[in-house]
């Protein structure tokens, strides 16, 4: 009975502390608020964006607790990765990311391309390399890669990318969007576990104002 009783006010001071930690959550402090908001889906879900590059160590640290973040997600909260192109490699890994969306294995294989560029010290930014890479680690044709590479449905792709990347006014990454109101990075929220915190008090605000609460 005690051990219960114990439980329950250790569960009760994480709840209000977690709701006092939220509550000091400031706009202009742990996070951004975009003057001109960037349009989303008006599907009644709550859209979280990340803008990274592959190229990024800090992009790639943040894998490490964005993935399994990510899981816990609920159905009412819509996940993408937006790749930045600042700089021409950047440009190309873009393409790569777009490539396997469109040829369907971008989930399958995100984690991968991170993993190739900053452990295995491959820079992936041949044509050839990423070919030869989507077709070993995704099982995708040679012939299906050189499809989609200059395709439309890529170019399309990438040309809205940057310009969700320019309209978010970023200027590095990673960060984290939400709903295109509100912008968290690291330095704004104090650390990348930090960042998912202030995320999640603002998915919880967006949500309440879809639902008109």
């Amino acid at each position: 009975m005690f051990a219960q009783v114990s439980k329950w006010i250790a569960a009760t001071l994480f709840m209000v502390a977690a709701s006092a930690q939220a509550a000091d959550y400031q706009a202009g402090k742990e996070y951004t608020v975009l003057q001109e908001p960037v349009p989303v889906l008006a599907d009644g879900k709550v859209h979280v964006e990340e803008a990274f590059w592959y190229g990024c160590p800090h992009c790639y640290h943040l894998e490490s607790v964005l993935g399994p973040w990510k899981e816990t997600l609920p159905a009412d909260v819509d996940f993408q990765g937006v790749p930045a192109m600042f700089g021409r490699a950047w440009v190309v890994h873009a393409q790569l990311f777009h490539v396997a969306e469109v040829l369907g294995v971008e989930a399958k294989v995100h984690n991968d391309i991170f993993r190739a560029i900053h452990v295995e010290r491959k820079r992936l930014l041949r044509k050839e390399d990423q070919r030869d890479f989507l077709v070993e680690k995704a099982g995708v044709s040679a012939e299906d890669f050189d499809k989609a590479y200059d395709s439309f449905a890529v170019k399309t792709r990438m040309k809205q990318g940057d310009q969700r990347i320019r309209d978010f006014k970023l200027n590095g990454v990673p960060a984290l969007i939400i709903q295109g109101k509100y912008v968290v990075n690291s330095t704004t929220a104090g650390s990348q576990e930090n960042m998912l915190k202030v995320a999640d008090y603002l998915i919880a605000k967006e949500r309440k104002a879809i639902q008109g609460k």
